[in-house]
């Protein structure tokens, strides 16, 4: 994706089902937990680059000795720094204590961060300041060590002004109006609900109040507490919490938007955002990874025993297919493959515009997470050569010389590096004259690499805003001397605001929307703009199941064909000597490519929940009222 756009988080949860002392002896550490924590964050260091944070659980510390730890960071490599400190801390009590070196039980008991019970996060801020206290795991505390809770997630809420307002209504004073801090207050709410009603029914079977703890913690039935707590969510999320005590849990939405996967053996159970993440660091196969079902919970109990629990009830599902267009690892079997297969199926629309003339045609692509579905144009290119190559030599015979022969074998599809990034380079300087001049140099191309007056096919994993295409990319190729610069999305075009977890939230940012409203500029049809807008009106508080996104009928006089074309217009600065043609992918496409994840309402206005209708009227409301905020 040229235009970077800050998306998704990512989560890993570890609960070691052996003591200590058993990875000390198999793996020469009882930091093996820590260690396999380090490596599941930084295999998902794509999904979160603003910081990071570590918690820990110790099980059955007497009272009086720390068994939470947790740290974070927002530094400019979070990861790394949350673990130079815990490694720190670690390395500073072994050298001040040598007789902790062979004792396990000691290290536990006064070294922090060493437990069985681990959760990391690495974050994108969808919005909101990259400062510490956004960083997750955030901690409830409580004295009752059931009451204790930590919470990371993937998520974001489109409703969390009304579970604040349930929050207030049940008597509680929430200290900010955040999606993390409401969801973890609303959990925390039945939590204590939960408990409180276990100790009374305990202290009548005639236990004492010590007694009743360990009962507590056995009794506490974690999927009931999350039924009653997330019954009004809103939104997409992979949400991960553990207990003082020692449960976990991870529990994703009814419409499977945010992604989770789990695997578990003798010795660990784990729960992540990516699976090639858990396959990596624990050298596991693909199919022995499952996919967290949505509306489900995967429980570990304070025991070590694991169950699958449905929490809500499955909607239709709609798995997010920007995770397999490009947030998610390209690691992964299945998107690999989609990925390629997007490649693929977008070829048919390059040859139009190419005008079936591959021999003067140079493929390329950028950035550098387009190359796989650059594999699959590319493949698909050979196999139509092939083709081609057959007819021709059957069509002439026997007759064929060696020369001719050779004509025909030696076409072949031209592939070269046309851009580099240049990562190393900065845009500081505000200036906006200044900005742009920078921003023009982010990407570098090789000379030659082009023949004055080829076609240039350039695939992009999608285009957001096309503010890098038209101060950067297209500036840069068009000094090759092209006739034709053909910018290829493998995704399809972005027309709607994302409000599940990607920082897409107002429509005019979109170069697809900036297209069609200077189409109904051209059309004279801007009459249907207000009365789009009007009708978003009256559905501003609406809080009816059956809200209707409006916005669809601000695309509906266009076709896709239509949009793009007026995109390479407005992307071309009159500078730019070569032709412009913006090719997008179909949503038929998509669909075949990524068949298991059918979430497109970015593309399509298709929302899966009655949230995202009403935060996409919102935006077009803030556009159409020149209101430059946020819709969620």
């Amino acid at each position: 994706m040229s235009d970077a756009i800050k998306h998704e988080c990512g989560i890993s949860v570890i609960r070691l089902l052996k003591p200590l002392e058993y990875y000390k002896e198999k793996y020469g550490t009882a930091f093996y937990g820590v260690n396999k924590m380090y490596l599941m964050m930084e295999k998902q260091h794509n999904r979160g680059q603003d910081g990071a944070g570590f918690a820990s659980i110790k099980l059955d510390m007497e009272a009086g000795e720390r068994y939470m730890s947790r740290v974070r960071s927002s530094e400019k490599q979070p990861i790394q720094d949350i673990f130079a400190q815990i490694n720190d801390r670690i390395n500073t009590s072994m050298e001040q204590n040598p007789e902790y070196a062979d004792d396990v039980a000691l290290q536990k008991k006064h070294i922090p961060y060493i437990g069985e019970l681990l959760l990391g996060h690495v974050r994108y801020g969808t919005f909101g300041k990259n400062s510490i206290e956004s960083v997750h795991p955030f901690i409830r505390q409580n004295n009752w060590m059931h009451r204790n809770l930590v919470m990371a997630g993937n998520f974001n809420m489109t409703n969390v002004n009304e579970l604040f307002d349930n929050l207030v209504q049940l008597g509680q004073h929430p200290k900010e109006m955040a999606d993390t801090v409401t969801v973890m207050e609303k959990i925390g709410h039945f939590l204590d609900d939960a408990v409180a009603k276990l100790y009374k029914q305990i202290k009548k079977e005639g236990y004492s109040k010590q007694e009743a703890s360990p009962l507590i913690a056995e009794r506490l039935k974690v999927a009931k507490i999350l039924r009653r707590a997330a019954k009004n969510f809103d939104g997409g999320y992979a949400m991960a919490g553990l207990l003082g005590h020692g449960d976990a849990f991870v529990l994703r939405d009814p419409a499977g938007i945010r992604p989770a996967y789990y695997y578990q053996d003798d010795e660990v159970a784990v729960v992540a955002s990516e699976r090639p993440a858990i396959q990596t660091v624990f050298n596991v196969s693909y199919d022995d990874v499952h996919e967290l079902d949505p509306g489900h919970a995967f429980i570990i109990k304070k025991d070590g025993s694991t169950a699958l629990k449905q929490v809500l009830e499955p909607t239709e599902r709609k798995a997010c297919s920007f995770e397999r267009i490009y947030f998610s690892r390209g690691s992964d079997k299945e998107i690999y493959q989609e990925r390629k297969e997007l490649g693929r199926l977008i070829f048919p629309k390059i040859l139009t515009a190419i005008d079936y003339n591959i021999k003067k045609t140079v493929f390329s692509y950028i950035p550098n997470t387009a190359e796989t579905s650059f594999f699959g144009m590319v493949k698909e290119a050979q196999n139509y050569l092939n083709k081609k190559k057959e007819e021709q030599i059957l069509s002439i015979g026997s007759k064929i010389t060696s020369e001719e022969l050779h004509e025909i074998l030696d076409v072949r599809p031209r592939i070269e590096k046309v851009a580099i990034k240049d990562a190393k380079l900065r845009t500081f300087i505000t200036q906006d004259s200044s900005r742009d001049d920078l921003v023009a140099h982010v990407y570098d191309i090789s000379y030659g690499s082009v023949d004055k007056g080829d076609n240039l096919v350039i695939i992009d994993d999608s285009i957001v805003r096309g503010t890098t295409l038209k101060k950067s990319i297209l500036r840069i190729l068009d000094r090759l001397s092209p006739k034709k610069i053909i910018v290829v999305s493998s995704a399809p075009q972005i027309r709607y605001p994302d409000c599940y977890g990607i920082d897409m939230a107002k429509l005019e940012d979109f170069i697809a929307f900036r297209a069609a409203l200077a189409l109904h500029k051209d059309k004279d049809t801007m009459h249907l703009v207000e009365a789009i807008y009007k009708k978003c009106l009256t559905q501003v508080n609406s809080k009816d199941a059956d809200v209707i996104n409006y916005v669809k009928e601000f695309y509906a006089p266009f076709t896709p064909d239509e949009i793009s074309e007026k995109t390479g217009e407005l992307l071309s600065s009159k500078d730019i000597k070569a032709e412009v043609e913006i090719i997008y992918q179909s949503i038929e496409n998509l669909h075949q490519a990524c068949p298991k994840n059918l979430g497109d309402w970015y593309f399509t206005g298709d929302y899966p929940t009655a949230g995202g209708n009403r935060v996409v009227n919102r935006a077009f409301i803030n556009f159409y009222e020149g209101k430059n905020e946020r819709a969620y």
